[in-house]
């Protein structure tokens, strides 16, 4: 096993290239998504420029500029890349190869012939969904009579006793049901250096020269039978790849928050994924789980190192993926996002508040790669995912400080005397006039970009697959009320994006311990605490504007509101009886869970015995160790 690309894999990765077939056209599809953006931006902000122009732009005023032409370029990428996957898909096209024939179907054929290790590396997680989640994956994977070909490893970093006794005993009463069917193996760190990527590390180091692959997983991950052996057999076929990164999709969450992005992700992030697919190509990214790595290559390229300085923006790497994945391609290995592998799973948290808090968590960790952006050596693609990841969460700030700057420009406006001369000679005096026809014009634009793909999104799913959401009406039904709730829930998801990166930037660091996967109703209290702040400023700020400008009360409705009504709807986020009542209804349903019934049902009853078992024997000891070197890399100079 080497993770040293030969000279011909590393031509084929810069031409685009693998054994399999061709990217034709990869840089013509990027230069084109660059023109198309470049001119969204330079539309958007020559319309902005031309509202705010007459009388002369103030300070405030080219504040306001720049910041919505940095808005604007990022949400036109969303647009743009939405559109390029609606075309593929309506057009039946492979988003890497642009062939109607997507090369999983040539690679199904190939016979299995590589090691693949499964690892599962979880901290403080509960016991009974790591046994169950990995269960469903196991068992999937061994009704296609290719198991022996993989390997299962638990690598545990739980520092809390009590969950380490239960996760020990679930995992033994594990290995008892898959004795002679799939190996399964357990070992637990004393400690928790370097988090997740550290203790995939660790297992790098120790047993990774055993294997070929290695499909991580999260602890909420579920992965069909069929689409591991898609991975493998891809990683086999294509032999200048160093990583293919799958689109997992949120299932089983019950809560109405749950249900709706669980909607929103069925319906919109097939065609989005696809969309970045097409441009990225050989450059994607790397999400963490559900992905196959060449464990060579991630051995020799992609050990990290700490970044210079103090938490929260120095020391470890907290969002190591992007990280990992931007040194696999700097060493010449592709990074594939493959979209015509579905059976891909996750689970997500079940309410407003507990999402936001995973969101505080990639925060820091997306703003840390800031400070990647000149690093030497890597793609120029890796550069913008380190850019578009922070923007992701910088973007709340800047809208915010838009929304906020517009009111008071309109508020100073208002309070203040028309100039109809300036300071020169002028024979006629100055007419200062509204423009409304290019506010119009502006807020229509801005509609489109951020709604067309929402409808793009919905005519494929009329189109192919309405059954799957309850028939066509009931999918209209349920796109229209997703797009209500996300209306609503934006200006508090901005508010606490907003707050997260005002307290990363200010040296605040996170705790980045489980997450929290399992619906509940957010107390009153709790919900009070976190969000009564944003209520309070909707309020204030409504109060303001309807004193001086009453008309933009209307205008700025779909802000406030939502602001004002924050711990209203944390609290209902969570609500389990709404999202039952929708389901009884027929509402926000989607395909998966009949597609995949046998992987997502629940089998928490399966393991809670064997967890609740006190003569459980212990796991299994790990097997013996094959020693391999994982380089740390330097982010500094180029590698040598």
């Amino acid at each position: 096993m080497s993770g040293t690309p030969t000279n011909s894999a590393r031509l084929a990765a810069r031409r685009g290239r693998d054994a399999s077939g061709r990217l034709p056209w990869l840089a013509a599809r990027r230069a084109l998504l660059a023109v198309l953006v470049a001119l969204t931006t330079l539309v958007g902000a020559g319309l902005m420029w031309h509202i705010l122009q007459p009388g002369g732009i103030t300070p405030l005023q080219w504040g306001i500029l720049t910041l919505f032409s940095v808005i604007f370029a990022w949400i036109a990428v969303g647009f743009w890349t939405a559109v390029a996957g609606f075309l593929l898909l309506l057009a039946d096209r492979d988003p890497l190869t642009l062939a109607h024939r997507p090369r999983v179907d040539a690679e199904r054929t190939q016979p299995i012939t590589r090691r693949t290790v499964l690892a599962m590396p979880i901290h403080n997680e509960s016991p009974s969904q790591v046994a169950a989640t990995l269960s469903a994956t196991a068992e999937s994977l061994i009704a296609t009579g290719e198991a022996h070909h993989f390997t299962l490893f638990v690598l545990s970093d739980t520092t809390d006793p009590a969950i380490a006794a239960a996760e020990a005993r679930a995992i033994a009463g594990l290995q008892g049901r898959l004795e002679g069917r799939l190996a399964l193996h357990y070992r637990r760190r004393p400690g928790n250096a370097g988090r997740k990527a550290g203790n995939i590390a660790e297992f790098c180091r120790r047993w990774g020269a055993t294997f070929d692959f290695m499909v991580v997983l999260d602890a909420d991950s579920r992965m069909e039978g069929e689409t591991l052996l898609g991975l493998v057999r891809a990683m086999q076929a294509r032999p200048g790849v160093g990583l293919i990164q799958t689109v997992p999709l949120p299932v089983r969450q019950h809560t109405l928050f749950g249900r709706l992005a669980q909607f929103a992700a069925s319906l919109y992030a097939p065609m989005l994924a696809a969309g970045q697919s097409a441009w990225q190509g050989d450059a994607a990214n790397y999400w963490g789980h559900n992905a196959i790595l060449r464990l060579g290559a991630f051995m020799d390229h992609a050990g990290l190192p700490r970044l210079p300085g103090r938490p929260p923006l120095g020391g470890e790497i907290l969002s190591h993926d992007f990280v990992e994945a931007a040194l696999l391609r700097r060493a010449g290995w592709e990074v594939q996002l493959e979209t015509r592998l579905t059976g891909s799973f996750e689970e997500m948290p079940g309410n407003l508040l507990d999402y936001a808090r995973r969101d505080r968590r990639w925060t820091q960790g997306n703003l840390q790669h800031l400070r990647l952006l000149a690093a030497p050596g890597l793609h120029g693609l890796s550069r913008l995912h380190f850019l578009l990841g922070a923007t992701a969460f910088v973007s709340s700030l800047l809208w915010l400080a838009i929304l906020l700057a517009g009111s008071l420009d309109a508020v100073l406006i208002a309070r203040s005397e028309p100039a109809y001369f300036g300071h020169g000679e002028q024979l006629f005096p100055f007419w200062p006039r509204a423009r409304p026809e290019l506010i119009a014009a502006l807020l229509a634009m801005t509609a489109t970009l951020l709604l067309l793909p929402k409808l793009l999104g919905l005519l494929l799913a009329l189109g192919r697959r309405a059954g799957g959401y309850g028939g066509r009406a009931r999918l209209v039904m349920s796109a229209l009320l997703e797009g209500l709730a996300a209306i609503l829930l934006a200006p508090i998801m901005m508010a606490f994006h907003s707050a997260f990166v005002v307290g990363v930037l200010t040296g605040t660091s996170v705790d980045w311990g489980a997450q929290a996967r399992e619906g509940r109703v957010v107390p009153w209290r709790e919900a009070l605490r976190h969000t009564a702040p944003f209520a309070l400023l909707g309020g204030v700020w409504i109060a303001l504007v309807h004193w001086q400008v009453p008309m933009l009360v209307a205008w700025l409705a779909p802000v406030w509101v939502g602001l004002a009504l924050s711990p209203l709807l944390v609290r209902v986020s969570g609500s389990r009886r709404l999202g039952e009542w929708l389901a009884r209804r027929g509402l926000l349903d989607t395909p998966e869970p009949q597609a995949h019934a046998g992987l997502l049902e629940a089998r928490h009853d399966l393991v809670a015995d064997d967890a609740a078992e006190t003569d459980t024997p212990a796991p299994w000891p790990p097997p013996p160790e094959c020693p391999g070197e994982m380089p740390t890399q330097s982010l500094h100079k180029e590698s040598r």
